[in-house]
This record gives C-alpha cells, sequence and structure tokens, in this order.
C-alpha cells in the first residue's frame, strides 16, 4: 500500500525530467534520431542544379586536363542523365509501341549490333579501313581512320533500317495486289456462275452438268480465297438463291416463279442450284459477316465460326459437329423448324418433317458454345438437349432442368 505513492511521485519525477529535457532540446533532423551522419542523407537527384554542377565539372577536368575529376564528372553527369531520360523513354515506348513492336525493336537492335561486332571480329572495318586509305583523296583516308568501326556500325545500322523499310513496303504492296487478285477471282467467279445459270431472259435455267460444273468452280474458288472471300462468295449464293432448295417443274426440272418476282421454296424436295455438301468442313470464317445465308445442309464440321455474326441464318440440319462458336451472334438463328419440344437435329436414316421440327435441326454434339451472344430460349433449350455433355458445360445460362437428349 505504501508502495504505490513512491512509484508514482518517481513517475511524475521522471516526466517532469523528461519535459525539462525537451524544452531545452533542439529539432534534431530524422537521419540524425537513426544514428545517422548528416553526409549519409539521401540526395535529391531530380535537383536541375547537381546535373548542371555535375556537367561543369565534366568540362573542368577536360579544359584542365584533369583526368580523374572530369571522368567523375562524366560518369555522374551520365548516372543523373540515364534517370532523367529512361522513365519518359520507357513511359513513350510502353504507350505508342505494342509488345510485338517493343520485342521487333529489342530483336532488331540485338540483331544489328551482333551483325555489327561479328563484322568486326572477321575483319570487315578493316578491309573497308584499307581501301579507304588507298583512297586517291587524302580526306577520305582521314575521315576512315577517324571515324573508324563506330562509323561502319553507323552504316550498317542504316543499310538495315533501309532494308527493313522496303521490307514493310513490299509486304504492304504483297498484301494489296493480292487483295486486288482475289477480288478479280471472286468478281470473274460470279459472272461466270450468272452466265452459267442464267437464260438470256435473267431467267434460272440450270440442267444437271451446269449445276455440276456450278458446284466444281464454287469448290474451287472456296479453296484458293481466305475468309473474307468464303464470307463474300457465301452472302452472294445465298442472297441470289442460288443454294437455296427451290420447288422445280416435274417435267422441265425448271425453277417455279412465286407470282411475286422471286421463286418458291421447296424445304423437303426442292433442288438447289449448288449443294455446297462437304466444301464448308473444316473453313476458318472467324469475324466474317454471315448475315441472312442459307447454310442449311451445309457439312461444316470442325468450322471455325468464332465471333461470326450469323443474325438471321439458317442452319437447320447444317452439320456443326465440333465447330467452333465461341463469341458468334445467334440472334434469330434458325437452328430447327417446327417446335422446340419436337425438333431434332439431322439424321441419316429418317426424312425430315418440317412441320414437327423432327430430324430438322443442327448438329451440334461437341460444339464449343463460351460467350455466344444473344441466344434465346428456345435456342438454349435445344443446344442444351442436343449438343452433348461436353458442350452442355459451355453455354451461357447454363442448363440445369433441361434433359440431354443425347445422353453422352
Amino acid at each position: 500500500m505504501e508502495s504505490q505513492p513512491n512509484h508514482n511521485k518517481k513517475s511524475s519525477f521522471a516526466n517532469s525530467s523528461l519535459n525539462n529535457s525537451e524544452e531545452q532540446t533542439f529539432f534534431i533532423p530524422p537521419s540524425v534520431q537513426k544514428n545517422q551522419p548528416l553526409y549519409l542523407q539521401e540526395v535529391d537527384t531530380n535537383n536541375p542544379w547537381l546535373l548542371v554542377t555535375a556537367i561543369a565539372v565534366m568540362i573542368m577536368g577536360l579544359q584542365f586536363h584533369w583526368a580523374w575529376i572530369g571522368l567523375s564528372g562524366t560518369f555522374v553527369t551520365l548516372l543523373l542523365s540515364l534517370k532523367i531520360v529512361l522513365p519518359s523513354l520507357q513511359g513513350w515506348v510502353w504507350r505508342f509501341l505494342s509488345p510485338e513492336e517493343r520485342n521487333l525493336l529489342i530483336g532488331s537492335i540485338g540483331l544489328t549490333l551482333a551483325i555489327a561486332v561479328l563484322l568486326k571480329y572477321i575483319g570487315f572495318y578493316h578491309e573497308i579501313g584499307e581501301w579507304l586509305n588507298q583512297f586517291k583523296y587524302d580526306e577520305f583516308g582521314s575521315w576512315a581512320e577517324w571515324v573508324g568501326a563506330v562509323g561502319q556500325i553507323s552504316i550498317a545500322v542504316l543499310a538495315v533500317y533501309v532494308a527493313w523499310q522496303q521490307y514493310v513496303i513490299s509486304r504492304d504492296l504483297t498484301i494489296q495486289q493480292n487483295r486486288i487478285t482475289q477480288q478479280q477471282t471472286i468478281d470473274t467467279y460470279f459472272q461466270g456462275i450468272s452466265d452459267l445459270a442464267l437464260s438470256e431472259e435473267g431467267l434460272l435455267e440450270d440442267w444437271p452438268q451446269e449445276r455440276a460444273i456450278a458446284e466444281g468452280r464454287t469448290a474451287a474458288i472456296f479453296s484458293s480465297v481466305d475468309a473474307g472471300g468464303k464470307a463474300k462468295i457465301l452472302r452472294f449464293l445465298s442472297q441470289s438463291r442460288l443454294i437455296t432448295p427451290l420447288m422445280r417443274d416435274n417435267h422441265l426440272g425448271r425453277a417455279i416463279l412465286d407470282g411475286s418476282g422471286g421463286y418458291l421454296e421447296d424445304r423437303p424436295t426442292g433442288v438447289r442450284v449448288i449443294t455446297l455438301g462437304v466444301i464448308l468442313a473444316g473453313a476458318d470464317l472467324e469475324g466474317q459477316d454471315l448475315r441472312w445465308t442459307d447454310l442449311s445442309e451445309a457439312n461444316m464440321v470442325r468450322a471455325n465460326l468464332q465471333n461470326t455474326d450469323l443474325v438471321k441464318a439458317n442452319l437447320s440440319r447444317t452439320v456443326l459437329y465440333e465447330a467452333n462458336l465461341t463469341g458468334a451472334d445467334l440472334r434469330g438463328t434458325r437452328l430447327f423448324y417446327g417446335k422446340v419440344e419436337t425438333a431434332s437435329p439431322r439424321s441419316r436414316n429418317h426424312i425430315p418433317d418440317y412441320e414437327t421440327g423432327a430430324y430438322t435441326g443442327v448438329v451440334i454434339e461437341n460444339a464449343n458454345f463460351t460467350s455466344v451472344q444473344r441466344l434465346s430460349e428456345e435456342q438454349r433449350y435445344y443446344c442444351c438437349a442436343w449438343s452433348g455433355e461436353k458442350s452442355r458445360k459451355t453455354i451461357p445460362r447454363g442448363c440445369e432442368g433441361i434433359p440431354n437428349q443425347l445422353g453422352r
């Protein structure tokens, strides 16, 4: 009981002594408080006067031939300049150059330096110097001695730059020429198919041999054009109804007009001018515009339809086994006829029923539906029911509550 007052007295005495000592002390810098000498404090390298001082020291060393002072000033100037320049240069590179361009820049610099050093080791610059020294005019010989390897490296860098620019220009011209040539080929194909299938009056008049030739031309041109060319051809064939099954006269086999300037469509028994068949099997149509195209009954096994616009396209009885539909736009795309409850995929052994939808649907087993856009509820139900267990995992909004009709 008596020790507590004594403790309080000692604490108050210590506090009063501490307060007195604080009133008598001056401000102590943080570096001193951490027991570090003042000359080890961090130097502000961003101070421009520090760089100016280093430059002055460097010039003074050069002026009075003080090697150590000039060399020290040179190193300090170099380090300070790099610290100022490198962040801005790095920001410019990251802002204006893509990762591929940055890698190309680094690779070009390394290639240039490697070639320059290799030429140095094999004596190329020495031979050039000897040749320049033997030149008739003295100024060329002195220039070669003064410039030496640095000048030759500069010439090599300039030559590489000129060669690279020539390659870029040649590549662009080649790409442009290929586009022009491809477009001319496609235009010739359009004209040839029109002359083959149309009469002098502009009416459709195709005979079996003409249809076979048209299919052969189509298969040949599809193998020689890129994805954009394939999409152009499909849009032309679809809009001109050359790949749509048309109602035919039973005697002459000619297409029947519908009375409003077009031809009657006959899905069950109609005959197409051009049957796509397996022409599009494994085709790469990534990112193309296939809106309102008729791709029904086409064999597109393992086709790449990633990010393709398939709005209002007809995919009934199309084979899309293991096709990639990632990111494709399926708004209004026809996947089947009839009702979704009775629709089923195409079958080799059954005749399609366009009333109930049985065997009129697209074959989508093991297809990839990741991030498919604007998929309706009916489309989602059909895809979940007939795509298989592997594809069900990729369909947006899931397949909970929808039975797997394939059973695998």
